[in-house]
């Protein structure tokens, strides 16, 4: 007699995955990878843009290369649509799918609401609208203690910097990212700086200015959303097979999307919008009551993130982060696939 399958629901990663550790993750991980490496290479030679093997296969990490959103968005695609692939069901059921900024792109794929060809013009397109320049930049601050709890007055303290800067002459600073214990702003030049200055340094490195960055999820993209819709068919999407958490907690059933308004989430609001990726958690621990959360690779750099939302809502006795420490030690409730000790419980 076989085992109950566990209920998982599966996170996919933004673009700060793909880092020097990660070098060499496909080659390293998924040589048995080689028609979905082939398809986004083939994409892209179409594109006249280097492929994903080269990218990957080099000696060196590159900053400026590697990063690049053109770039960065088709390798961490490849890396996740890979690990995806080697989750054992027979182990795991996967019950939802969400995922954090470009991650979301990724969720559509990985839920199946865009077909291969389909995911990798989406995920490419969208990448590869700053090659000309990125539009703005983002920064990162903390808005938690040395537990992991929220800190009301570094709240606070955000909100009302941020609002400041609006003050200042053709100065720009928006919320960008609810991301677990941490705040990403979105802003044009002087706005950033101007925020700069006015929060306080915590930690010898907050607040951090995250290297060839847009100001994702503002509305300083309004002629990104534009031009996307110009280039991008809403043909290409579908109804999810599995059930899809966006990026503002609302869930995209199978039987029930209407893949027009799929559609124009993806394309105009979620790249303007703040993207709540603190609720996409909160939704999936309470709506899916999942038995794992599963975080594809490349990189674990969301770990910390989904550890700091289930602190915030208690979940499981996970009640600051000595107790969701010790709970990865003894049954982890979170599996990053980037890590190799977490990985070996995922892959069949």
């Amino acid at each position: 007699m076989t085992s109950a399958k566990q209920r998982v629901v599966v996170i996919c990663p933004g673009r700060g995955t793909y880092n020097k550790e990660e070098l060499g993750y496909l080659s390293r991980l998924h040589a048995d990878k080689k028609e979905l490496v082939a398809q986004i290479d083939a994409y892209r030679q179409e594109q006249e843009q280097i492929s994903i093997t080269e990218l990957d296969g080099m000696d060196k990490y590159a900053m400026r290369l590697h990063t690049a959103g053109e770039n960065a968005s088709a390798l961490i695609y490849a890396c996740a649509m890979a690990d995806l692939a080697s989750i054992d069901r027979d182990k795991y059921e996967i019950v939802a799918v969400t995922g954090n900024s470009m991650g979301w792109y990724i969720a559509l794929a990985a839920a199946q609401a865009l077909a291969p060809k389909g995911a990798i013009e989406l995920i490419n397109t969208m990448g590869s609208m700053m090659s000309d320049g990125v539009i703005g930049g983002q920064l990162i601050y903390p808005v938690i203690d040395q537990n992991w709890h929220k800190d009301a007055s570094l709240e606070a303290l955000v909100d009302k910097a941020v609002a400041e800067v609006n003050l200042l002459k053709d100065a720009e600073a928006y919320l960008s990212i609810e991301l677990g214990g941490y705040r990403v702003i979105g802003g044009n030049a002087k706005g950033l700086k101007a925020l700069e200055e006015k929060l306080p340094l915590l930690e010898d490195r907050y607040p951090m200015n995250l290297f060839n960055h847009a100001a994702f999820h503002t509305p300083l993209l309004a002629s990104v959303a534009q031009k996307a819709q110009q280039l991008l068919s809403p043909e290409l999407f579908s109804a999810p097979k599995v059930p899809l958490i966006d990026g503002l907690g609302n869930v995209w059933q199978p039987y029930s999307t209407d893949a027009n308004k799929l559609y124009d989430y993806t394309l105009q609001t979620q790249v303007v919008d703040l993207y709540r990726f603190s609720r996409c958690i909160e939704v999936a621990i309470k709506e899916f009551a999942p038995d794992k959360l599963i975080i594809l690779g490349p990189g674990a750099t969301l770990g910390g993130a989904v550890a700091q939302c289930l602190i915030e809502h208690q979940w499981q006795g996970i009640v600051d982060k000595q107790s969701f420490i010790a709970q990865q030690k003894q049954d982890p409730f979170v599996l990053a696939m980037g890590l190799t000790d977490q990985r070996k419980l995922v892959v069949s």
